[in-house]
């Protein structure tokens, strides 16, 4: 019989559709920003204006969702854990990743049984962290140039000079396809598991709940142990 597990808290779910909502429209705003592609009379108003005003302000939104969720991997529960993120330092971690692969590429029917995030999913998400923090350090470098002087400006001045305004755009431009190339994956793959282990996947992220089988219990990994 199935048992209902409380696994991802409210400040995960609340940073992650946080993220998805900012990342949606800064890469919208973003991109506009780069190549305007709206072409308005002079009636319509400042829409430069406006896209770059409300990229700044997802920007920060952006980026203290991101801080309160690396704060949350010291203070959460253990499927939150910063632990999970590097299954690859434990034997038993690398193992997971195996039969995770194995699945993915067809040479297993059966998809290894964890509770919270699977080890290659857990992999993807240290990477997805790091092209975070590559798009906050990077877009703030570039917000700064706008302000010479000012508190942004003071702080990544220096690299920003010595990088380059293009370099750091072209980095900023790339991390943006990236992270939209991951939201695609990674809503497919939650739908395939969600559909393959009929644990209420896709629905945890709303709720928090997902449905456990007790008798595979004792055969998961423990996350963040």
């Amino acid at each position: 019989m199935l048992q209902i597990r409380y696994v991802w808290e409210w400040p995960v779910r609340l940073t992650h559709w946080t993220n998805v909502i900012s990342i949606l429209v800064l890469s919208f705003t973003g991109y506009y920003i780069g190549n305007p592609f709206i072409t308005a009379p002079d009636t319509s108003g400042y829409v430069m204006g406006w896209n770059r005003f409300i990229h700044f302000v997802f920007a920060y939104a952006f980026a203290i969702s991101v801080l309160a969720r690396i704060l949350w991997f010291f203070l959460g529960n253990r499927y939150a854990s910063w632990r999970v993120l590097f299954p690859w330092a434990t034997r038993t971690g690398r193992r997971q990743m195996w039969k995770t692969f194995s699945y993915y590429a067809f040479l297993s029917r059966t998809p290894p049984y964890v509770v919270g995030h699977n080890a290659l999913a857990a992999v993807a998400y240290s990477v997805v962290f790091t092209l975070f923090a590559v798009q906050i350090l990077t877009g703030f470098a570039l917000y700064g140039q706008f302000a010479p002087g000012g508190f942004w400006d003071g702080i990544f001045g220096g690299p920003a000079l010595s990088a380059g305004g293009q370099v750091l755009r072209l980095i900023h431009h790339l991390s943006m396809w990236l992270l939209l190339a991951f939201g695609i994956h990674h809503v497919y793959s939650a739908w395939l598991m969600d559909t393959k282990e009929k644990n209420g996947t896709m629905s945890s992220i709303f709720g928090g709940y997902k449905f456990v089988d007790p008798d595979h219990i004792g055969n998961a990994p423990k996350e963040g142990n």
